[in-house]
Parts: structure tokens; sequence; C-alpha cells
């Protein structure tokens, strides 16, 4: 039996927001503890009203990038009245060590379409979409069926809602390639961001797309995730002061953390945002059996030394530190591990999953993974870092989307945190037997993750 485990109400909150102690599996229950009354106020009040809500709750959007939510409604609200809006849930989960948009799915999947309907008045959307992989059969069960509830009660009231199936592909989740998949196409990014280009405009990604100069806004898309879209109703149905009586000031409210790797409990937790890394690490995951070495905060950020486990998990802390957040999922390392072997393994799955459609970004991430595996292998000369370095701030040239970032970051941080590791295996190579593989978080079973493995190379 799987099981969630939710941290929160040890750490100070009073009692949940986001994951419920136990899954809600029907409509009436869910409105039986307070459900719907956030769309009730919500379509009561002037659209400018909810999103300055929202705005004032201070909210940052969960999927990574921490923006605030506020500030990409406002932008969508306020173009010309003439154009045609849409709203796009992301329930495109693949950043490697996170669960914690399947894990609200499952448990609570009322919150996430009251948010969308909430989210469809305040922008004045009149037509939904989900992006969600079509591996994850057991949330689309869920899915399907609160759907079809919350349909039939009348709570979305004339707004069009479509549940689009797609592909493995990391960059899916990638706000512009999500809007391509909805289209019927191959999730690759597009130039210009949502809120300038949205869905069903005629534009495609292609080379020549937005090649003749800046377009005008065309059908502005808002583009929220899973756990964004859950924290909506709460807000509308307590206020944004409510919102902000947990987390930092720059950071409120809670977030749903995934810890996975070598803690001795895995799981998905719930906790206010500015809680030490250690209350997550040693203290709702168990710690680990060997000195803590690393917690990797996704394939797309620095890792994170043990030595400042105690910084505070909140967006601009962990920015302060050189890292980065993400979408809260944390992939922990004993000292077992060898640093270049991680940085083999994590740059070599960005380098599968680039598409192909910036080179620097595809060479260079493809190019870094064959360099720390020839600090691996021995294979190394004395110049190899200076140009690991080198390879670190050209892999984002002319990037349509944050995977190149991502590498940079993930890259930079393990020549710059762990240098004296790295160099230590010239010559000689890597000592450590272990060897890292990225896999996939398919299910969470009794305080453990089932894993599948990441696909290996494949074409573009």
């Amino acid at each position: 039996m799987t099981r969630i485990r939710v941290g929160a109400r040890n750490h100070g909150v009073d009692d949940w927001r986001i994951l419920p102690p136990e899954p809600i599996t029907d409509l009436d229950t869910y409105l039986g503890i307070g459900g719907g009354e956030g769309l009730w106020k919500a379509r009561r009040s002037d659209p400018r009203d909810v999103v300055d809500l929202v705005w004032r709750s201070g909210l940052r959007g969960r999927g990574g990038a921490g923006f605030p939510t506020g500030v990409k409604w406002q932008t969508i609200a306020s173009v010309d009245p003439g154009q045609t809006r849409y709203v796009v849930c992301n329930a495109a989960e693949g950043e490697p060590g996170t669960f914690k948009d399947r894990a609200i799915l499952r448990s609570n999947p009322y919150q996430v379409l009251e948010g969308i309907a909430i989210a469809c008045h305040a922008v004045g959307a009149v037509e939904a979409y989900i992006g969600i992989k079509a591996s994850f059969t057991r949330e689309l069960e869920v899915l399907y069926r609160a759907v079809d509830e919350i349909r039939e009660s009348g709570l979305l009231e004339g707004i069009g809602l479509t549940v689009v199936r797609g592909p493995e592909d990391y960059l899916f989740g990638e706000e512009k390639a999500l809007l391509e998949v909805i289209e019927g196409r191959d999730p690759l990014p597009r130039w210009y961001p949502p809120y300038l280009v949205g869905l069903h405009t005629g534009l495609v990604a292609g080379v020549g797309a937005g090649s003749a100069g800046p377009w005008e806004v065309a059908n502005p898309t808002l583009v929220n995730n899973v756990e964004t879209l859950a924290n909506i109703p709460s807000i509308l149905r307590n206020g944004p002061d409510w919102f902000r009586r947990v987390g930092t000031d720059r950071s409120p409210g809670t977030m749903v953390f995934t810890v996975s790797g070598d803690t001795r409990v895995e799981g998905v937790f719930e906790l206010p945002l500015g809680v030490p890394l250690a209350v997550l690490v040693d203290g709702v995951a168990g710690g680990t059996d060997r000195p803590l070495k690393a917690v990797l905060p996704g394939a797309s950020n620095q890792p994170i030394p043990g030595e400042l486990i105690d910084t505070p998990a909140a967006f601009e802390t962990l920015a302060e530190i050189g890292s980065g957040l993400g979408s809260g999922g944390f992939i922990v390392f004993d000292d077992s591990v060898c640093m270049a072997d991680v940085g083999r393994a994590y740059s070599r799955f960005l380098a599968e999953e680039s598409c192909g459609q910036c080179p620097p970004c595809k060479l260079g991430c493809t190019s870094l993974a064959d360099m720390f595996e020839r600090l691996e292998t021995g294979d190394a000369d004395p110049y190899l870092l200076q140009e690991m370095a080198a390879w670190a701030e050209r892999v984002t040239d002319a990037n349509r989307c944050g995977l190149g970032a991502g590498e940079r970051a993930l890259a930079a941080g393990i020549l710059n945190r762990f240098s004296e590791e790295l160099a230590s295996h010239i010559p000689g190579g890597c000592r450590v037997e272990r060897r890292i593989q990225v896999a996939k978080l398919v299910d969470l079973e009794e305080g453990r993750f089932v894993t599948a493995p990441g696909r290996s190379e494949r074409p573009d």
C-alpha cells in the first residue's frame, strides 16, 4: 500500500494545506471539508481582486523557477480584452527525485481542479488543459474520475477542461514544450513564453517560428504546475495573511518536498518553507547511515555539500548559497558516492533529454558527461578541469529553455564545490566502486520509492 507521509503538523503548521492525512476519494468529501468555498468567493469577486489576492499572498510557483504567481496571473489578465486566453496545469512531472505532483493528484485532485477553475475566472479563460504523462496511469485514473465528478456538479460552469496525455520526455514538463504537446506535436520548446505566444496561434516550434522578429501577444496562456494551483483555493478561502502565517517573507506557505536516495526513509513531506534542510533530511527522512556528502535538488541545480545542510529550504536562502529549491525534490548522497560519477550520471541524463534544437546545449551536455566519465576512468589530462569549466559557460548559448542552464549549474557546482575530489582523479581515475544511475520514481511503498531505469540514449 502506498503511503504519503505528511510532516507539516510537527513543524509549525496547524493543519494540512496540500496533502490531507488520508486521500480524498470523492467530491462530496471534498466539499464537506470546505472545498469549493474558494471558487464560490472568486466567482462573486471581480477577477482583478482575485489576482490581487494571489499577488498579496506571495505564492511562488512550485514548478522550479519560483516565479511570483500573482505577477504571472496579472500579466495574462492585463492583456488586451479581445485576446483568447487559456489556462494550463502542468502535471508532466519529470525532474529526477520529484514525486510531489503525483502525490497531490493521488491525495486530493479536487483541490487542483478548483484551483484551475479559479485561475480561469481570474484571467478570463474559458478553456483549460491538464498536461500529464501517459505513463502516470494511477494518477490518470484518479484525475479522470475527479474531472467527471466536478464537471457533473456544475463547478466548472462553462469551462472546457481537457486532459492531454503526453510522452516520457523530460522536456514535456517545460512550459513552452508542454504547449506543443497539447497541440499534438513533439515536446520541442518554442522561442517565446506562453504569456506572449500561447495555445492555438498557428505557430510551431521549428527553426523558422518567430525568426522574423517579435510577435505581438497571441492567445496568452497561463501555465502553473499542480502544486501551485493546489494552493489557490485555500488562499481565496482564508486570505493572503493566513497563507503567510508559515514560511518566510519571500517564500511564504508550505512546500511538498520529495526526499530520495541514501536516507533511512524516502517519501513526500509537506513542510513550511524556510525549515532547515537538516529538518527534512535528518528529521522526517531519518538521516543517513553513513556521513552525508551532498544533497542534489534535482538535475538542474548545484549540489549542496553536507556542511551546508542547515541552510533553510527556501527560494532565497538556497539561491544565496549558489543552489536552488527547484521543484522540491532532494536526492541525498552519503560518502559512498563519487561526485564525478554524480556529474557523469546527471549530465548524461540531461544530454539524452536535450531536444537538440540548440547545438551548444546538446553538444555541451554530452561533452561534459564524457569529461566526467574520463575523470572516472583515469583518461584525464591536467587541463581537463579547465576545459570542463569552459564548456559549462558555453552550454547555455542560444537556449530556448532552461535545460542548458541546469547543466551549467550542475557541472559548475560540482567543479566548484568538490574541486579537490575531482582533482584527485588525475591521474588514476576513480577509486569508488559505487556507480550512480538516474532512475524514475514510479511509486512509494512503505517508506521507499519504487524506481524504473531512465531511458538509454536515443536519437533526437
